[in-house]
């Protein structure tokens, strides 16, 4: 009861007296139960990543679940930059991974996978995902600050002379007229490589992977 309100008050506001206030008891009461603030986070982000949902098997093929993995991962964790931050920390424990590895790894092997090539291929993409939530989630929270990267940059590329240079302001320019999330791009490239690892044609990989997108 104690990890679920936690969880419905959120990791970023979340606070002794807030739960308590939910659970209708005492802050003293509630330290009957937990240990104190840290605690109660570490409750809250097993309880939260508990609940993060792995896409429905539903026989579709290897790189188009794990593409859908990969948008569930990110997603959760921009959803709640604070269950990043526990996850980082340690805070999210085996038992409540077990399961997902255990499902993770049934997909894949059903698929054709050993066990090293599907756990290789799943924490490749976990890691591109949790990365991407990372970068995206400072940008987030710099543009709130008025301090966007791309401001940043061109703030960097006017104190220099024109010369200087050149391949940033290359990229500056072309991120300033196409501004196209990489994330996408990046995973494509990361399940092309798996793909082709695998004897598979990526041509055809990669219409499922657009249908996929497409539908989503």
């Amino acid at each position: 009861m104690i990890a679920e309100a936690a969880h419905e008050v959120g990791l970023t506001d979340l606070t002794m007296k807030a739960v308590a206030d939910r659970l209708g008891v005492s802050v003293p009461g509630l330290y009957h139960h937990i240990d104190g603030k840290r605690d109660l986070l570490r409750l809250a982000a097993e309880y939260s990543a508990g609940r993060i949902g792995l896409p429905t098997d539903q026989g579709q093929h290897w790189a188009v679940w794990l593409y859908e993995w990969a948008h569930y991962n990110r997603d959760a964790f921009m959803a709640q930059p604070e269950l990043l931050k526990q996850f980082i920390e340690g805070a999210v424990g085996a038992d409540r991974t077990a399961a997902t590895y255990e499902q993770v790894l049934s997909t894949l092997v059903r698929e054709g996978f050993s066990i090293p090539e599907a756990l290789l291929a799943y924490a490749t993409v976990s890691e591109f995902a949790v990365g991407a939530a990372v970068i995206a989630i400072r940008e987030r929270r710099a543009a709130s600050e008025g301090r966007p990267a791309m401001a940043e940059f061109h703030k960097v590329l006017a104190q220099n002379r024109p010369e200087d240079f050149p391949q940033l302001r290359a990229m500056v320019a072309l991120l300033t007229t196409d501004p196209r999330d990489g994330f996408h791009d990046g995973l494509l490239m990361i399940l092309r490589g798996i793909c082709e690892a695998r004897g598979e044609k990526w041509s055809t990989v990669r219409t499922k992977l657009r249908n996929a997108a497409s539908a989503a």
